[in-house]
C-alpha cells in the first residue's frame, strides 16, 4: 500500500512566518507533527510518503503513485487543502481525511472518501480495520477522549528536518480554560491529557540521535495546564536529559498568563532549558477580556505579569485580538502602547474570529 501524506500550505499569516524564514534559510517554522504521528499509527509494511507544502511542492506523480492521500489541515490552511482535494479528485485519487479543520467542518467535504475525524488514537484503528476487510465507511468520530499514553513517537526519517527552523513535540492535549473564541476545549478537551515522563524523554531521545540541535517547540496549547505533574516529574526529567547531554536543545511553548503567579514553576521551567513563551493576552482591555470569558487574564496587571515573566529567563510573545464588541476606536493605540511597555518582542495581533462550537 503506498501512502502520501500531504500537510496543506499555510497563507501569508503571522504563523507561516513566510518573511522571516528566508532570512534563515529555511523553507518552514515547524513539520506537522500531527501527520508524523499518525503514520507512525499506519501498518510497518505500507510505503509512506510525506509531503508538506509548505517545504515542498506537491506534484501529480506524487497523487499518482498513491493508494491512499491523507491529509490533514487546520482551518487557517482552509484554501490550500481544497486545492489538495480538487487535485485529488481530478486524478481519482482516494482521499483519507483528519484533524482540526475537517473534525470540526466535516459537512462542507463531502468530496473526500473517508473522513477520520477527532482524535487519531481512537478513530483511525476503526478505519485501518474496516480497510483490511474490505469495508471502509465514509465518516468516523469518536466523542471520547484518547489516552494520549500509547501515542507512538513520530516518523521523524519522513521529513528533512534542513527545511525547517524548529522541531516539535507534544505533553499534553486540552486546556482547563474555556475561552469563548477558542476551540481548543471542543476538539480536545478542558481536562488536559498528559504523556508520560518516558515518554517525553523517548521523544527527545528521538530527536537527539536524528543529529537535531537547535529549537525544539512544545506545541501544548497550554503547557502548564497540569501544573502538579509538570514541576514533579516532566521537568525534573527534561532538566536531567539537558544537562547530561549539553543543552543541545533551545525549548519554549504556549502557557497562560499565570505563569506568573508561580515563581518555581518558572524558575523550574528555565533550568530545564526553555528560553521563551506564547502567552494569550488577547487586549489590554478589560472588558473585552470580561467579555471573552478569560478569567485568568483580569483582575491582574498584565504588564507586571509579563516582566515578572521575564525576569525568569523566559521571552514572552504575545497573543493578541481586536474586534471584540467592547473594543473601542482607541484599542489600536493603547495596543501598541502595551507592547512597547511590557517588552514583548514577538507579538501576534489577529482579528476576532467564530471556529464553529465556540
Amino acid at each position: 500500500m503506498n501512502i502520501l501524506m500531504v500537510y496543506p500550505m499555510y497563507p501569508d499569516t503571522f504563523w507561516s512566518f513566510k518573511h522571516a524564514l528566508k532570512f534563515v534559510s529555511k523553507k518552514a517554522s515547524f513539520p506537522p507533527l500531527g501527520l508524523l504521528t499518525v503514520a507512525a499509527m499506519l501498518p510497518k509494511d505500507w510505503n509512506k510518503k510525506l509531503i508538506d507544502m509548505n517545504a515542498n511542492q506537491l506534484i501529480d506523480d506524487d497523487i499518482l503513485w498513491a493508494d491512499l492521500v491523507f491529509i490533514s489541515a487546520m482551518s487557517i490552511q482552509s484554501e490550500s487543502a481544497d486545492d489538495v482535494i480538487r487535485r485529488c479528485n481530478k486524478l481519482n485519487a482516494k482521499i483519507v481525511a483528519g484533524g482540526p479543520l475537517f473534525t470540526s467542518s466535516s459537512e462542507y467535504y463531502p468530496n473526500i472518501d473517508f473522513l477520520v475525524l477527532n482524535e487519531a488514537e481512537i478513530t483511525l484503528p476503526l478505519f485501518l480495520k474496516d480497510l483490511a476487510e474490505g469495508k471502509p465507511k465514509h465518516i468516523y468520530t469518536s466523542e471520547d477522549w484518547a489516552n494520549i499514553t500509547s501515542t507512538p513517537l513520530p516518523l521523524w526519517d519522513l521529513v528533512s528536518m534542513n527545511n525547517y527552523t524548529s522541531m516539535n513535540l507534544q505533553y499534553s492535549r486540552g486546556c482547563p480554560f474555556d475561552c469563548d473564541f477558542c476551540d481548543i476545549t471542543v476538539l480536545y478537551g478542558r481536562k488536559p491529557r498528559t504523556k508520560t515522563k518516558e515518554q517525553i524523554i523517548s521523544e527527545l531521545d528521538a530527536l537527539y540521535s536524528t543529529g537535531w540541535r537547535g529549537p525544539v517547540f512544545f506545541v501544548d496549547d497550554n503547557f502548564i495546564g497540569n501544573k502538579v505533574k509538570l514541576k514533579k516529574e516532566i521537568l525534573p526529567a527534561i532538566t536531567d536529559w539537558m544537562t547530561k547531554r549539553k543543552n543541545p536543545f533551545y525549548l519554549n511553548t504556549e502557557a497562560s498568563i499565570n505563569l506568573a503567579d508561580d515563581e518555581a514553576l518558572m524558575l523550574q521551567m528555565a533550568k530545564a532549558g526553555f528560553e521563551a513563551v506564547f502567552i494569550g493576552i488577547e487586549s489590554p482591555n478589560e472588558k473585552s477580556l470580561i467579555e471573552c470569558h478569560k478569567p485568568q487574564n483580569t483582575n491582574r496587571d498584565l504588564i507586571a505579569s509579563v516582566r515578572k515573566i521575564q525576569q525568569f529567563g523566559l521571552e514572552v510573545q504575545g497573543g493578541f485580538i481586536v474586534g471584540f464588541d467592547n473594543d473601542h476606536p482607541l484599542i489600536f493605540e493603547e495596543l501598541t502602547n502595551f507592547i512597547q511597555q511590557s517588552g514583548i518582542v514577538t507579538a501576534m495581533v489577529g482579528l476576532l474570529n467564530a471556529p464553529k462550537g465556540t
